[in-house]
């Protein structure tokens, strides 16, 4: 499995492609993205199972969600069969699918685990709740201490978001073996950390820096219409913006693993 090294600008190409590809076809794209997240907060929603269920069912729900986005970049009709492809039929590989999820599971509960040591015993996550739910309004150091732990979460975070954001298109298209996967994965993510983190960064901007400048703009002009302007914001994220970044990652994998003779085949 050959990983293309690509200059730190493609990342922000991956961005302009994943919304060239929205375009092709925006609603079965953004249908496939909120039927991800609807299935994500319902699974987040169970008590104690759903905290299971999701890691294990994660990477198949990924590879529904980039088999639409592939049927569009191909040009190829929907169908229940292409929309499976890699879980059920030819090339099934739901068994390899769930193995995976068994290690994203391992692989957060490790960092729930790390999180929990540093923290001394405190969950970052309740505190963040507590803060958002309290009548009045939260100390700005108490804001700024939960703000730290959630970053910590997320640099504890990081090794596992690079090794598994390859890793089901790997397993359900390339029959890369689960663990190979996260191996190709990180080293992939790794030979274009430039390409990686540009991507990051415009991904930050477009889904939370504007929209928050948006907010802060729109309360210093006129503070009745912020209500107004966050769920206007609101709708333009969930039908517009996620599955942006969707497309964007399916793309990320076609332009790294895919041989630039076969990228229109």
């Amino acid at each position: 499995m050959q990983a293309r090294l690509l200059p730190a600008a493609r990342g922000v190409f991956w961005l302009f492609e994943g919304f060239r590809l929205f375009r092709r076809n925006p609603p079965l794209i953004t249908a496939a993205t909120l039927v991800y997240l609807l299935a994500v907060q319902l699974l987040a929603l169970l008590p104690l199972i759903g905290a299971v269920l999701l890691p294990l069912l994660l990477p198949a729900m990924t590879l529904i969600v980039a088999n639409a986005c592939r049927l569009v970049d191909r040009q190829q009709t929907p169908g229940k069969a292409a929309l499976l492809f890699g879980l059920s039929g030819h090339g099934n590989n739901s068994a390899a699918l769930l193995r995976l999820g068994a290690l994203q599971l391992a692989g957060a509960l490790l960092v729930v685990l790390l999180t929990t040591l540093i923290g001394g015993g405190e969950d970052p996550f309740a505190n963040a709740l507590l803060s958002d739910t309290a009548d009045t309004p939260a100390d700005p150091a108490a804001q700024a201490a939960v703000l730290g732990k959630l970053a910590q979460v997320l640099l504890l975070a990081t090794p596992l978001i690079i090794a598994f954001w390859f890793a089901p298109f790997l397993v359900g298209w390339d029959r890369v073996a689960p663990g190979k996967s996260l191996f190709f994965s990180t080293v992939a993510s790794l030979r274009n950390w430039r390409a990686m983190l540009m991507f990051s960064l415009a991904a930050i901007a477009v889904a939370g820096i504007l929209p928050g400048f948006i907010l802060i703009l729109v309360a210093q002009i006129s503070g009745m219409a912020l209500s107004a302007a966050f769920v206007a914001l609101r709708m333009v994220l969930v039908f517009l913006v996620a599955p942006v970044l969707t497309a964007s990652i399916y793309v990320s994998y076609r332009d790294i693993f895919t041989p630039s003779d076969e990228m229109h085949a």
